[in-house]
């Protein structure tokens, strides 16, 4: 059974699609899928594309197309939780959409019709993954040279992330969302745009998923910065470590 790995930008998988064994590329629902074998694992490569829907729709075809048998997510995200930094990996245990308010009908944040806020992620899927990012980060600095703001190695976290049709780019609102969340007790470690949708997906289908992010920002007014190029030479090089050594476990 395969193993589909989801990435939301092209950067990230573009090593994983080299190293292939009997590549296959297959055009449906107007994406590109890559099918083949990693470290003689069955795998099926994709984009999820920027977005919660473009995210649902991407998971949606691995499922009923390609019959994959678990997800794997492998992001960037921007930071928002108390020592979660720039460089640092956040695997996720649950997911919650900050965008959804179906108030007064359901409370806020609130999935309708699920009865919940937080959608898990798989625990054992999750456990590996957490395995694969401490590896990646206790490695970085020897590997790469990457050291946090404060000099010393990075770290992976695991905890709570938070999905959202929109890039919170400024520290008005970062501060002002992640508030809101924590007075409910929704304690946020980092927000991006696809991970919520995509477990959503998952739940409908009982199909495993795990997602890990790397965080490449503070989620404050210098989100924007030098992204591009913290994706092609920090982001990438984690997903690539990342996800070769979560599939060796499997």
């Amino acid at each position: 059974m395969s193993t589909a790995i989801l990435s939301a930008l092209p950067e990230e998988q573009s090593s994983l699609v080299q190293q292939l064994a009997h590549p296959q590329r297959l055009m449906h629902a107007g994406r590109a899928f890559w099918r083949g074998e990693l470290h003689d694992r069955p795998v099926v490569l994709a984009l999820s594309g920027i977005g919660k829907v473009a995210a649902a729709t991407t998971a949606t075809a691995l499922i009923e197309h390609f019959g994959v048998a678990r997800i794997v997510f492998t992001g960037v995200a921007g930071g928002v939780g108390d020592g979660v930094y720039r460089g640092d990996v956040v695997v996720a245990q649950d997911y919650v959409q900050h965008d959804m308010d179906a108030s007064p009908l359901f409370p806020r944040w609130e999935l309708p019709g699920y009865a919940r806020t937080r959608l898990a992620c798989d625990p054992v899927l999750t456990a590996m993954l957490l395995e694969a990012a401490n590896l990646c980060v206790t490695g970085a600095s020897s590997l790469w040279g990457l050291k946090n703001i404060h000099g010393g190695a990075h770290q992976a976290h695991q905890g709570l992330v938070a999905s959202g049709d929109r890039f919170v780019a400024t520290a008005q609102e970062s501060e002002r969302l992640c508030t809101a969340l924590r007075a409910a007790g929704h304690d946020v470690l980092a927000v991006e745009m696809e991970g919520a949708a995509v477990a959503q997906v998952c739940h409908d289908y009982s199909l495993p998923f795990a997602a890990v992010r790397t965080i490449s920002d503070r989620a404050d007014d210098d989100a924007h910065g030098d992204f591009a190029q913290f994706v092609q030479t920090v982001a990438s090089r984690y997903a690539e470590h990342m996800v070769l050594s979560f599939l060796q476990k499997l």
